[in-house]
């Protein structure tokens, strides 16, 4: 039936029949074995994009929060340039012009010290160099949109109201 005991001293046994093989036989793909070795990585790079997007999500979500409780905070200060002569146009722009001023601030300085910290985790990184530049542009890009955006929708509806009803806001 099966070898003797001392026959599979000198081979390996099969996990899923039970019965010995000799050592050569299991080592016929060694890729499957470097692949199982390995499986854990591609999983954990996986799992990290995921948790980047959703990291990305919550900032847009909170800026767009920030932006909107700001621009609500100066619905009064609209609501008088539109009554005293202020062009809508000039009145909604002003908002996001002074966010892309302090998002260029705060993305120069964020990408500055992601460009000097990225060397302490290029181990942990996989399929990307450490100092990417599409990776870093495309953040910036994407942060700086949602900025722009988030500042935006707030500041038109904001326009959009009555210089009465905006000066009764308070």
């Amino acid at each position: 039936m099966g070898r003797s005991p001392r026959a599979c001293k000198q081979s390996t046994p099969n996990r899923t029949s039970g019965k010995c093989e000799p050592a050569r036989r299991r080592l016929h793909n060694p890729g499957r074995y470097i692949e199982a070795a390995i499986a854990q990585e591609p999983t954990f790079a996986n799992l990290c994009t995921l948790f980047e997007f959703l990291a990305l999500l919550m900032a847009c979500v909170g800026l767009h929060g920030t932006m909107t409780y700001a621009v609500a905070r100066r619905t009064n200060e609209i609501g008088i340039r539109i009554a005293l002569g202020a062009q809508r146009a000039r009145v909604v722009w002003m908002v996001p012009r002074e966010v892309f001023v302090l998002s260029s601030i705060g993305l120069a300085i964020g990408l500055t010290i992601a460009w000097e910290t990225a060397r302490f985790v290029a181990s942990f990184l996989f399929g990307v160099r450490p100092n990417d530049l599409v990776v870093f542009g495309l953040s910036a890009m994407i942060l700086m949109t949602c900025s722009l955006v988030a500042a935006y929708a707030p500041a038109w509806r904001a326009s959009c109201v009555e210089p009465v009803e905006a000066l009764r806001h308070e």
